[in-house]
This record gives C-alpha cells, structure tokens and sequence, in this order.
C-alpha cells in the first residue's frame, strides 16, 4: 500500500501519469508491504525512476551489447580503460557521456549481466536526475560486476514484495559454468524479467533457461530467490529537476 504523509493513498493514479508508471503505481498500491512518502513528489520520483529503469533494462535488452566473461569483455576506449578491477572512467570524460555511450554505441560493449544491473541504473538515474548532478555524483566510475559509486544507494532485502523496477536473481546451484551461477534480472511488470545473457523471459522461461546451462546429471532446478535490490529513491530524489 501506498502511504502518503502517515494515511493510507487510496485514489487512482494521477492522469499525468504514463501508462507504465501508472501500472507502477498500481503496483505499490496492491502490495502487501507499506510503501511510505512524505509528499507527492517523492512518490513521483520513484514512478519517473522506476519507469527509467525498465525502459533502460528493455532499451539493453535489444542493442548489440554482448554477454561476455571479463576476460572477454570490453568497453570503448574512448571513454573506458580496463583495469584488474574493472573499467575506469577516462581522464576528462562526462559520466553522463560514458553511460549514454553505452546505449548509443552497443557494439563497442560486451558484459555479464551483474555489470549489466549495475548500467542500467546508472542510465535510468541519468534520465531521472540534473545531468550535472549526475556528473558531479558519480565522478570517478569504475564499472564492473557490483562495482558500484556508493552514491548509487543500492538497497538489497529479504521478501517477495517485488515492484516493477526491482532487481530479482534467480539462482542456479548445479551451473555448469561459474558464470552461470545465476541470473541478475529486471522485473519489468506483467509477468516479464529481463536478464542480460538471457533477454525478456517470464519467470518460467528464465528458469528453464538457465536449466539448460546446468551440468551433466543436474539434479536441482534454478530458482528465483525471495530477495529484491532497489534503488535508495528518497536519496536520489534530490537530485531531481524540480
């Protein structure tokens, strides 16, 4: 439920809404967990957020970026430099103009699906926030795995209270392959996940994906965990254009 300075928020969603953060809306408003505002503008916030987040997520899901194990992997060089830990942010590069890269120039990039989470919030904060904000914020990025600006306030919990827009993890005890361990995945609404390395699957259909990357005689199924990681919104949202 929605809780919007102490009292429960029973009305529809506001009709200047998009269709995707109106069904967000719905969302929070079904859940069984409190979701607590301290004004309409945070709640806006998180809606304009969220949808970036599945837009970034969906926008990912149908470039040329490849899936790709670090020893594998890479970044343009214009913007990026692979180091031991990851890939460093070039001397007098924008943030903002490497995380846009990205999603312009799929082609110069290939990743597994935790840098992949990890690029889609930075491209759906960009889209939410100040740009000079953002540049200002996150100065110095180095990019792989969960390596992550701390000023990115990913919030990781325990439960099934999953909004459009959380990150979920299904999990895979008999990979074959380390890198298939698991999946990282965007729960996009209506039943759809996006996992890079996989694409835009229902919960079903990740699963018996990632089935077909178990070892040999494999006895346990992939699963989905009782876990989200979302974004710290309240923090973020002082960044926003007013």
């Amino acid at each position: 439920m929605i809780i919007m300075m102490g009292a429960e928020l029973k009305n529809p969603p506001p009709t200047n809404l998009s269709d995707l953060e109106k069904n967000i809306y719905e969302e929070l408003q079904k859940s069984g967990s409190s979701h607590h505002y301290p004004s309409w503008q945070q709640l806006r916030f998180e809606l304009l957020l969220r949808k970036n987040i599945i837009e970034a997520a969906s926008k990912l899901a149908y470039s040329p970026v490849e899936f790709k194990v670090f020893q594998d992997s890479k970044f343009n060089p214009r913007y990026w430099t692979k180091t031991r830990g990851g890939y460093l942010l070039n001397p007098n590069v924008l943030p903002s103009q490497a995380i846009e890269d990205i999603f312009v120039n799929g082609h110069e990039y290939a990743f597994e699906c935790s840098t992949a989470i990890v690029v889609i919030y930075y491209y759906a904060v960009l889209k939410s926030i100040n740009v000079e904000f953002f540049n200002r914020i996150f100065p110095n990025l180095l990019v792989w795995d969960w390596s992550y600006d701390e000023d990115l306030r990913i919030i990781t919990k325990v439960g099934t209270d999953f909004i459009p827009g959380d990150v979920l993890y299904f999990h895979n005890p008999d990979y074959l392959y380390p890198v298939w361990i698991g999946e990282n995945a965007v729960f996009l609404g209506r039943e759809q996940y996006f996992g890079h390395g996989i694409g835009i699957k229902t919960k079903d259909e990740m699963i018996n994906a990632l089935n077909t990357l178990r070892k040999p005689d494999a006895k346990k199924s992939a699963y989905l965990l009782s876990q989200y990681s979302r974004l710290d919104f309240h923090y973020l949202s002082q960044f926003a254009n007013n």
